[in-house]
Formats: structure tokens, C-alpha cells, sequence
């Protein structure tokens, strides 16, 4: 009893957090109004990977509070998309019809019209998927050898909130998917933000 209290309580920190994940990321690109050091494709794929999983625990019924964060995360991620194309100047006719297909097979995917079945071929890729995000963007910094428009607030954010995940889906489903997936999710992220660490002490020590 004491423990599903505490993780109902740690899903509400967790889902609260989440709200503001993304916004240090948003404001760092607002601020520089630039965006050399993050990667379209890792964002792209991390696009992917929420909806897939927003999907997947919704047509399968599972508590609200335990994925609440993903369709929170996925309006962010929205926003943050649209700056960094709007900043590599890739706003066109291409990313326009891309973001409709997008939004046509998300709302396919929540009524059941394409069936649940795919989601459940198509969950365990976002593990690889979620992983191949990170790596990308890690590969990003490491390549500009600079983290001026990474935001170590977004990722430190990022890998606790998969941290507390791996307790509460633990505690309401035990989905094993699930738990990899936040498991490799809080090493990953953590990776990300101590490498943007690394790269700005770097930067104000040479300044």
C-alpha cells in the first residue's frame, strides 16, 4: 500500500516535471537562435519514439499516470522541432506534408483504425529507436565539440524522470518492454548531459 502510494507519487513529480522538460532546451534555442549543436534526426526519432509509446499505453489501457509525461512531452517536442527547422532554415513544403502524414498516422494509431497489433510490433523498436535518438545527439556535440545550445537542465530532467519510471511501471505493470526502455533511457540521457557539462566547463575555462 505504502509503496503504490509512492509511486502514484513519484508518477505526479514525474508528470509534473515533464511539463517543463523540454522549455530550458526551448529557451536555449530562442536565446541563440541558433541550432548547430542539435540534431534534426536524433529529435526526429525521439518524435517517433513518444508517439509510438503514447499509443501503445493508451490503446492498451494502462493507467494514466504512469505515461501521462509522453503526450506532455510530445507538445514540447512540437515546438522544439519547429525552432530547430525554422533555425536550419527547413521550413518547406517537404517538413509540411511530413508533419500531416504524421499527425494522419498518430490519430490512426489512437482510434484503432491502423490495429493495435502494429503497435505491438513496432513497441520494442523504441528501445533501439530512443537509444539511436541519444546516441545521434551525442554524436552531434561531440562533432561541434561545443553544447552552447544544449540545455544539461533538459537531460538532467530526462534521466530522472526515466529513473522514476523504472519504479512506478515496476510497481503498475512490470511491462519488461517498459523497464528497458527507461533503463537505457536514464543512461543515456545522464551521458548527454554530462558531456554538455563537460563541453560548457571546457569552454569557460578556456574563456
Amino acid at each position: 500500500m505504502l509503496l503504490q502510494l509512492f509511486a502514484d507519487f513519484l508518477s505526479l513529480v514525474t508528470i509534473g516535471l515533464c511539463f517543463v522538460l523540454k522549455i530550458p532546451q526551448i529557451l536555449n534555442l530562442l536565446s541563440a537562435k541558433s541550432a548547430d549543436q542539435i540534431s534534426i534526426l536524433g529529435l526526429l526519432l525521439e518524435l517517433t519514439s513518444y508517439t509510438v509509446m503514447t499509443s501503445y499505453n493508451y490503446t492498451n489501457g494502462y493507467s494514466v499516470l504512469s505515461y501521462l509525461e509522453y503526450p506532455v512531452i510530445l507538445l514540447q517536442e512540437y515546438i522544439l522541432i519547429f525552432l530547430v527547422l525554422k533555425y536550419l532554415k527547413k521550413i518547406n513544403i517537404f517538413s509540411a506534408s511530413a508533419a500531416v502524414f504524421y499527425f494522419a498516422i498518430s490519430t490512426c494509431f489512437a482510434l484503432q483504425i491502423i490495429p493495435k497489433v502494429v503497435l505491438t510490433f513496432l513497441a520494442p523498436m523504441c528501445t533501439p529507436i530512443s537509444v539511436s535518438s541519444k546516441i545521434v545527439q551525442l554524436l552531434a556535440i561531440f562533432r561541434a565539440k561545443n553544447a552552447d545550445t544544449v540545455s544539461p537542465i533538459t537531460w538532467f530532467i530526462s534521466a530522472f524522470t526515466n529513473l522514476t519510471r523504472v519504479f512506478t511501471i515496476w510497481m503498475d505493470s512490470a511491462d519488461i518492454l517498459l523497464l528497458g526502455n527507461f533503463t537505457i533511457s536514464v543512461i543515456l540521457s545522464s551521458s548527454i548531459m554530462f558531456t554538455a557539462i563537460h563541453y560548457r566547463w571546457h569552454r569557460v575555462k578556456q574563456d
